[in-house]
């Protein structure tokens, strides 16, 4: 893998609570308004720009792009983000506890730098979810309009001792960020890595890897590596090592990160009972009544239902599934062939208004509030991927079914920007 140190922009430490942000892709317009509110400092300015026009605005109108260029232009003169002195990487570290998942606290340690558009050309750098052209179009517009990565994509590495060391020897000091953000309550810290031995470390260890794997970003590290193109085809005396050839990453090591499940609410049977319904699971499905107390699925292949007032264990047989499938044995695959198109008739994940996804931070007790208020008919809780499923899945070169992963935290905006030039 090839990378890089940078010059980081960002922002003086007194005002990093004022700048940093969610993810733009998290929330919609009217939630961002709502986050921004008499903030000229907050991040979404520059990411969610319309915030800044009328209600209703589309964050498509090309006036939007242009007013993301001008507010990051801003952002630098009024000294509210500041670029460093040096090329250098960064440590940031995300300390999290999952209360409605009985997940312990635990942190896990990312580096920041910078990737080569040719490793994620090339496939190095490997997906495992398909992108969209109109997502795609719609970051680079923000990437030409800003000249710059202003959100860095989520990326994992297999686990290097060496890198461990480094992690653990900047953790012990003191961070240049500290600060727990609003809504999810997580902690957040950065340091600056800028000693010349360990940037020469960190880039030797990346280099002898050889590839890495996308958690979270896919259409952010599309549109990086066409704009970095876009740029090597216009320039006649291009040589490969230009600034806008790479693109920001915080890459994890994969034993650290955290995949939280991914749930299903359903809004009814297809026509059938009750007892229709639970008859047909039973042809692939071992099913047990496990009372009214939440049920949380403990292993793979096993799922938990909530239907009236009840939770059922659901434990697929042997038969329904290919174990030396990778993506046929997978959970999410399993449920959508097996009950949700054979049983429910739900054929697109993606399209059909019958079925909703719920993210794993917000517990069981939200299935069972969607079900219980009528708005829902059935409710749905499958065990978390894991990554070494989605490491697998993308080394073949293959792609994971749609809803399949919710990686928690999210990244924290903000906290440092990459330019292209």
């Amino acid at each position: 893998m090839k990378v890089k140190p940078f010059y980081g922009i960002r922002p003086p430490r007194q005002y990093v609570e004022l700048v940093e942000s969610r993810p733009y892709d998290v929330l919609s317009s009217d939630e961002a308004r709502q986050e921004v509110g008499t903030n000229p400092m907050s991040l979404y300015h520059i990411i969610k720009p319309e915030v800044n026009f009328e209600i209703g605005t589309s964050e498509y109108d090309p006036r939007v792009y242009d007013e993301g260029k001008r507010q990051f232009q801003m952002f630098q003169d009024r000294g509210w983000l500041v670029k460093d002195s040096k090329e250098q990487y960064y440590l940031y570290a995300q300390t999290a506890s999952f209360p409605a998942t009985g997940n312990v606290e635990k942190t896990q340690y990312g580096i920041v730098l910078c990737v080569h558009s040719d490793d994620y050309i090339s496939g190095a750098i490997k997906k495992h979810e398909l992108t969209r052209a109109d997502k795609e179009e719609d970051r680079m517009k923000h990437i030409r309009a800003t000249d710059a990565n202003i959100e860095p994509v989520f990326f994992a590495y297999p686990d290097n001792p060496t890198l461990l060391q480094i992690i653990d020897r900047y953790s012990h000091t003191e961070p240049e960020y500290d600060f727990v953000a609003p809504i999810d309550r997580f902690r957040h810290q950065l340091w600056c890595i800028s000693s010349d031995s360990d940037i020469a470390a960190i880039t030797r260890e990346f280099r002898q890897m050889p590839s890495m794997y996308i958690a979270d970003g896919h259409h952010r590290s599309a549109a990086a590596a066409l704009v970095g193109a876009e740029r090597a085809q216009l320039n006649p005396n291009h040589r490969g090592d230009e600034e806008y050839n790479y693109f920001m990453a915080v890459c994890f090591p994969a034993s650290q990160l955290t995949i939280l499940d991914y749930n299903r609410v359903i809004r009814d049977l297809n026509g059938l009972s009750p007892c229709q319904f639970i008859d047909a699971l039973q042809h692939y499905f071992h099913v047990e009544n496990k009372g009214s107390e939440e049920y949380r699925p403990h292993r793979l292949h096993e799922f938990s239902l909530y239907l009236d007032e009840q939770w059922y264990s659901l434990t697929a047989k042997p038969c329904a599934y290919d174990d030396s499938d990778p993506i046929d044995k997978l959970d999410v695959s399993i449920s959508s062939r097996l009950i949700f198109d054979q049983i429910l008739g739900i054929h697109d994940l993606r399209r059909d208004n019958r079925i909703d996804f719920v993210g794993g931070l917000r517990g069981l007790g939200e299935l069972r509030r969607r079900v219980d208020s009528g708005e829902m008919r059935i409710a749905l809780a499958l065990y978390p991927v894991t990554m070494q499923q989605i490491m697998d899945i993308a080394d073949l070169g293959k792609i994971m079914p749609p809803k399949a992963t919710w990686f928690e935290p999210k990244l924290r905006s903000g906290l440092v920007i990459h330019k292209l030039d």
